[in-house]
Order: C-alpha cells, then sequence, then structure tokens
C-alpha cells in the first residue's frame, strides 16, 4: 500500500495531494483546494508571486484606455525586466540554474517567476529578504516552490503554439527572452550591472510616467 501511494503522489490519482500545486507550486483554487498544498520548507526553486506585468496587458492613459504596445517593445521591456531580476538575484544570493516567467492571465500564475538556485540554501535566504522589499509599487511575496523540473510544468501545446486555453491554461505559459541574452546570462560569470532596482523596508516613490515600456515595469 505504502508504494502504490508513493507512486500516485502528485499525479491525479492522489485524492489527498493537489497535483497542480506539486506540478506548478500554485493552484487556481488556493486555499480553497479540496487536496493539500504541501509546501517544502527547503527547495532550490523559489517562485515571485505576479512579479512580471506584461505591457501589453496593463498599459493604460491617464483617461483609462489602453496604450498600443508593439511585440518588438514587449520582447524589449521583457529582456530588461529579466535581465535586471536575474542578475540582481544571482550576484547577491547565489548562481541560478533556471529562471523562467510566467505569461498566463490567470490570477494564480500571471506574471510569477520561477527561480531555481543551484544551492537549496541560496533559495532559503533569497525568500527571507526578498519578502521585506517593493518592485513596482507592491511589496514582493516570496516563496519556496516544489518545481524543480519545468518540463512538467509547462504547457506543451504552448511551446508548439496549439494550445487553445490562451493565457488561461492551467499549465506555465513561459516567455521566452532572446537569444542574445540568453547567452549573456547563462554564458558568463560575473557581470557589470547597473545600481539594483530593489527597495527595501518601504513603499517607493510613485512617479507619474508617459506611457512607454521602459516606464511600466518598477524598478527593485
Amino acid at each position: 500500500m505504502a508504494e502504490y501511494l508513493a507512486s500516485i503522489f502528485g499525479t491525479e490519482k492522489d485524492k489527498v495531494n493537489c497535483s497542480f500545486y506539486f506540478k506548478i507550486g500554485v493552484c487556481r483554487h488556493g486555499d480553497r483546494c479540496s487536496r493539500l498544498h504541501n509546501k517544502p520548507t527547503f527547495s532550490q526553486t523559489i517562485v515571485l508571486l505576479n512579479l512580471y506585468r506584461n505591457p501589453q496587458n496593463t498599459a493604460q492613459t491617464a483617461d483609462g484606455s489602453h496604450c498600443h504596445v508593439s511585440d518588438v517593445e514587449v520582447q524589449e521591456h521583457y529582456d530588461s525586466f529579466f535581465e535586471e531580476v536575474f542578475t540582481e538575484l544571482q550576484e547577491k544570493y547565489g548562481e541560478i540554474e533556471e529562471m523562467n516567467v510566467c505569461d498566463n492571465l490567470g490570477d494564480h500564475l500571471v506574471g510569477n517567476v520561477y527561480v531555481k538556485f543551484r544551492r537549496e540554501e541560496d533559495g532559503e535566504r533569497a525568500v527571507a529578504e526578498l519578502n521585506n522589499r517593493w518592485f513596482n509599487g507592491q511589496a514582493v511575496h516570496g516563496e519556496l516552490s516544489p518545481v524543480t523540473d519545468f518540463r512538467e510544468s509547462c504547457c506543451r501545446q504552448y511551446e508548439m503554439g496549439e494550445c487553445t486555453r490562451g493565457g488561461f491554461c492551467n499549465f506555465m505559459h513561459l516567455r521566452p527572452i532572446s537569444q542574445n541574452l540568453q547567452r549573456q546570462l547563462y554564458g558568463r560569470g560575473p557581470r557589470h550591472r547597473s545600481p539594483p532596482r530593489f527597495h527595501t523596508g518601504h513603499h517607493p516613490r510613485e512617479r507619474n510616467h508617459r506611457c512607454s515600456p521602459d516606464h511600466r515595469h518598477g524598478r527593485f
């Protein structure tokens, strides 16, 4: 019996533990889920909830109408965000094996940033410190995640351009970075960077900006 329970743990056959939480680290039902969310006490992976904001989804003018943001501008904005977060976290907490950002629209997945460190203790320290900081005018909410193999978390149909559920799919739609940035971040050691844009212990001052991608994500 014990062997059978172990074999179905975290799968759809498991009637006790939530398979979605086990695979993607979050669940659309949240605390109302009828199955258990076994939150890890140690993990290489952390998740920063709802951290990335796609400017195509959030860009608005003062009168409430939406701004048009091109795909090129969105990619530049995303690459800038990704590089900033990756570089800051790696230089402050430890080597990163993998970082992924969700482009889903569901509340439990939208903008989630998953960071897999090489060492578990680096992830633990990152969560403890990041939960005292601010980004984009909101408090950072980070927690340890059970996700270690993103192949089990990703929507394969999305990767092939065939997902019919769109942004509200319950599996991760991971937004890719440009190839140049991929080589830069994963192919080099420590890099020179601009001053960090995390804020600690207080809410950053709000400012009015024009509608442009460079002004729509916050500063660490």
